[in-house]
């Protein structure tokens, strides 16, 4: 079982936050940006699978408090996992990153939104494909705004450094005196 230490949670904690606070921006149905940009810098700074969590947490608040559709999930968690994945398996690019959420989120998310929205929603007179433009372009936007902000943190050097800190454990490292032999 993976363990998480206390300023990891406190990371995930604050990425769900702004994300519930950002999402409004720049939002209409089956677009919003913001959630693209907080699925990706989750993905980059916490791997896949916090990501996700971080993604279905608010998703689940959005729903909750603000009375968006099922679409606050589906159009988030596909691509925060896919994002976190490709950004691992490239070996810690960005662009694959910003890759795995627009095609988790702007393809698979969008098709898995369909059934959801027409079937469980209530939603008549959507197709298959119903959501596809809008999730890209909500990926491309918020995509880009995360590109920028990570290539601008890895240019000025800590981008690693808060990779290091999320992933590591949170005792603090407090140097012992040396005691002399008598």
């Amino acid at each position: 079982m993976k363990k998480y230490s206390l300023v990891r949670m406190v990371f995930m904690a604050m990425l769900v936050g702004l994300g519930v606070v950002i999402s409004p921006l720049l939002r209409v149905e089956g677009m919003c940006p913001m959630a693209h940009l907080i699925n990706i810098t989750a993905a980059v700074f916490l791997g896949p699978v916090d990501a996700f969590l971080v993604a279905v947490m608010i998703g689940v608040l959005r729903m909750a408090l603000m009375g968006i559709p099922p679409l606050a999930l589906t159009g988030a968690v596909f691509g925060a996992l896919l994002s976190g994945i490709l950004y691992r398996a490239s070996k810690r690019k960005i662009w694959a990153a910003v890759l795995g959420e627009i095609i988790g989120t702007g393809i698979i998310g969008a098709i898995v939104s369909y059934p959801v929205m027409a079937f469980l929603w209530g939603r008549e007179g959507l197709t298959w494909l119903f959501y596809v433009p809008s999730f890209i372009c909500g990926t491309l936007i918020g995509g880009s705004i995360a590109a920028l902000l990570l290539y601008q943190l890895q240019r000025a050097g800590v981008l690693r450094e808060f990779q290091e800190k999320l992933n590591g454990d949170d005792r603090v490292c407090v140097k012992k005196p040396q005691t002399e032999n008598l």
